[in-house]
């Protein structure tokens, strides 16, 4: 990657698609909604480990050029041109892996309260009540209770499997290589905000335009049976609004904010 790479990952629902939308102003930077690279190079991953009858063929010199040729193809148009963002959520169980490939790259995890999380996936649920999500299999019996279970479920829930690799990279060895942007502080100071993110990825801040945000995602949401899905407002703002879920619900995801526990934080990461 010629001009370098860094990545957004975090949880769903949590300000990723807010903050490509606006890393895309800047035109030096390349940033989409959530990247096929990911399922990708897991998949490369497998097939250059033990598992694969031609483990032998590689070293370590050689699974690194070819995970990371995987980037340079997919980013040919880019990539020398502009600092790439790849986004998707199962970057954090990735850390190792990407630190052996692009030393040099960091983390923007966007995190929000899970409950809040739920409800934000709730209102889109119940504002296309016509047309069941694959998220669900398409099952029409559903409740809110049996949709905030497969949600959290890991590893194959939505939030759950994002959650645990979250606090996996949270907690382990390479957690310097990761910022936490909370939701809040992305809608409610969006200036403060991004220019703390370019100080932490060593670049020079740029000018954004919270009143005018752009980024059309309807074609990749209808897909998922879930238009909206990954919809940004124009304007920039935090709005208050009243909860789409029972009490019972919100009280059962209380305590998931790891992040903005200090006692948690043993490696400090950075959280804005």
């Amino acid at each position: 990657m010629d001009k370098g790479i860094h990545f957004i990952s975090g949880l769903p629902r949590s300000g990723s698609t807010l903050l490509s939308a606006l890393l895309r102003q800047n035109p030096k930077f390349s940033a989409n909604v959530n990247s096929p690279v990911y399922p990708l190079f897991a998949t490369l991953q497998t097939g250059l480990s033990g598992r694969s009858e031609f483990h032998s063929f590689f070293d370590e010199r050689k699974r690194r050029a070819i995970l990371r040729g995987l980037f340079d193809s997919y980013y040919e148009d880019v990539r020398r041109e502009r600092l790439v963002f790849d986004t998707n959520r199962g970057w954090c169980s990735k850390l190792a892996a990407l630190d052996r490939v692009f030393p040099d790259a960091k983390v923007i995890c966007c995190v929000r309260p899970i409950a809040q999380i739920i409800d934000s996936i709730e209102r889109i649920i119940q504002a296309n009540a016509l047309e069941p999500s694959r998220l669900f299999n398409f099952e029409g019996t559903n409740t809110v209770y049996s949709r905030a279970e497969t949600l959290n479920a890991t590893p194959t829930g939505l939030i759950g499997t994002a959650y645990a690799g979250l606090r996996e990279a949270f907690f382990g060895p390479f957690s310097d290589k990761l910022v936490f942007v909370t939701y809040e502080s992305l809608v409610r100071y969006p200036t403060e905000t991004m220019r703390e993110i370019y100080n932490f990825i060593g670049e020079k801040p740029a000018t954004h335009d919270f009143e005018n945000v752009e980024f059309d995602t309807r074609e990749y949401d209808a897909s998922l049976g879930l238009p909206g899905l990954h919809r940004v407002r124009k304007v920039v703002e935090y709005r208050e609004r009243e909860n789409a879920l029972p009490p019972d619900i919100i009280e059962r995801f209380k305590a998931t904010a790891f992040w903005a526990e200090g006692t948690q934080n043993p490696r400090n990461v950075r959280v804005i």
